[in-house]
């Protein structure tokens, strides 16, 4: 897909097509106004007649109109006027790109990028615009033996500028292609099957990711190589899996001496329960449990492709979790790489034990800061649903900064207290602590679990287990938090 952006006269442009906005109220964007100007008032007759409702996600072609050069009009519709939302705008430019695409163009001008967000800038409309188009054009078929032919894709969008500089417009057009390929990258390891996508799958993508990108060094730990390392918490999920176990490093350095951030992705990619078996109801959908590693990749993808001045490093703990007899089993206790003993009383809680040991690894990379990103618990899905991704910290400024990447970004994440008060839920009569705390508060407990692991360095936890995953009829991977990671390092380069 070719992205360009224009400041050229709407009526006169040669394309396929023209994307105008218009509100339910009849009020049309300027672009549509010149439109309707130039056709001698076709547009305004459409809508007085009630044929356009302008509703958020809906759509209208208009044919040869008189007087523009364009053979089409699509109208737009984005709700009320002076009170689109950022979903409204998200939903009605994935509705234009999906008809695009499915429609005979080849080529496209939008100038939805007119619309009025409050809090809202022209760049991030352009930005957003570019994001939505490469999620709306998103097709999984890896593993489909058919798949619909599109005859004539759609190929080139060019984008309005509106009130941003064509300078500003490029660079959000160019941000919006590498984090839409981020997250679409994200999307299709999260969808593909436990059977293809493995610990091994999940290394062999970050070594091609390697050889594309000059600024990325890549590194795989085997088995042996992670016992060297005395990973034992990392280890004994695996232990239950034919598939085995790999750490998997990426390293961009684009930012000369400074310190990194680290980014730790849980890449679980089955997760069965264990002995404690999960219900059979819903499981096929824990293939997404490595989502978390997903979102590392789809970032330093969007990070190397953008050639960001700034050092990421990404560490993914690989592993299954299934039944077996050498499995864990409830009561074993293990002894992580930090040297602390855990108590496993819930083999289904096993993502902590690979990211404990992937955490405690992280040290050696001398961070400036560490995020993990993990599908971790079922309770941040009953506490916040699909819509925010749970946030906790150690650094309150931490904290701050990736709630405003997330609100930036419409990525949006909620914080969750880390409080002392919980550690006790924690507490084992066997080992230094056990894996689980109980019903109550299960995310924070999970997250102050994680805590005991961060004490050398600056750290937040994104519970993604309801963000990073659609159930029901629109199954499948959505590609988060890619937009809030690389709002959060966008951000960290302005400051």
């Amino acid at each position: 897909m070719q992205y360009f952006v224009t400041n050229d006269n709407p009526v006169t442009i040669a394309t396929d097509c023209l994307v105008v906005a218009i509100h339910e109220d009849g009020q049309m964007s300027p672009t549509a106004q010149a439109l309707d100007a130039a056709s001698e008032g076709s547009l305004s007759r459409i809508i007085n007649r009630g044929d356009f409702a302008a509703k958020p996600g809906q759509v209208l072609l208009l044919n040869d109109l008189p007087g523009i050069t364009s053979p089409r009009v699509l109208l737009a519709g984005f709700g009320k006027a002076g009170k689109t939302t950022e979903n409204d705008f998200n939903s009605t430019a994935i509705a234009v790109s999906k008809w695009l695409n499915d429609s005979a163009c080849v080529d496209a001008v939008s100038f939805a990028t007119e619309v009025s967000i409050n809090g809202r800038s022209a760049g991030w409309l352009v930005r957003q615009t570019v994001i939505n188009n490469e999620i709306a054009l998103y097709r999984y078929s890896q593993t489909k033996s058919q798949v619909a032919e599109i005859k004539k894709p759609l190929a080139k969008l060019t984008v309005a500028c509106a009130d941003a500089s064509p300078a500003e417009a490029e660079t959000e057009t160019k941000t919006g292609q590498a984090i839409g390929r981020g997250m679409n990258l994200a999307r299709e390891l999260g969808n593909l099957p436990g059977n293809i996508c493995t610990p091994i799958y999940l290394a062999d993508q970050a070594l091609k990711m390697e050889k594309q990108f000059d600024d990325l060094a890549v590194d795989v730990l085997d088995e042996d190589d992670i016992a060297e390392l005395s990973m034992g918490a990392f280890l004994s999920v695996s232990r239950g899996s034919r598939q085995p176990a790999r750490l998997i490093t990426l390293n961009y350095g684009g930012g000369g001496d400074s310190k990194p951030v680290v980014l730790v992705g849980k890449g679980l990619t089955f997760d069965a329960g264990g002995i404690s078996l999960k219900p059979s109801q819903g499981m096929d959908e824990m293939k997404y449990d490595m989502c978390g590693a997903a979102s590392v990749l789809g970032t330093i993808q969007a990070v190397a492709e953008l050639q960001l001045p700034i050092n990421v490093v990404g560490v993914i703990p690989s592993s299954e979790n299934l039944p077996d007899g050498d499995a864990n089993k409830p009561g074993d206790i293990v002894t992580s790489m930090a040297g602390k003993t855990i108590e496993i009383l819930n083999t289904d809680a096993e993502g902590r034990l690979l990211l404990c040991d992937a955490l405690t690894y992280s040290e050696r990379f001398n961070p400036d800061t560490v995020i993990d990103i993990a599908t971790l618990t079922g309770a941040i899905i009953v506490a916040l649903g699909n819509n925010a991704t749970g946030l906790m910290s150690n650094n309150e400024a931490l904290a701050t900064d990736l709630l405003k990447a997330g609100n930036d970004s419409f990525d949006r994440a909620w914080q969750l207290p880390l409080w002392d008060d919980y550690q006790k839920q924690l507490d084992s009569n066997f080992a230094d602590i056990a894996n689980v705390g109980g019903k109550e508060a299960g995310s924070v407990t999970a997250a102050c679990f994680l805590s005991r692991f961060t004490e050398k360095f600056k750290w937040a936890h994104l519970d993604i287990a309801g963000t990073a995953w659609n159930s029901g009829k629109e199954k499948g991977a959505t590609g988060r938090p890619v937009p809030l990671l690389m709002q959060y390092l966008l951000n960290r380069l302005e400051n």
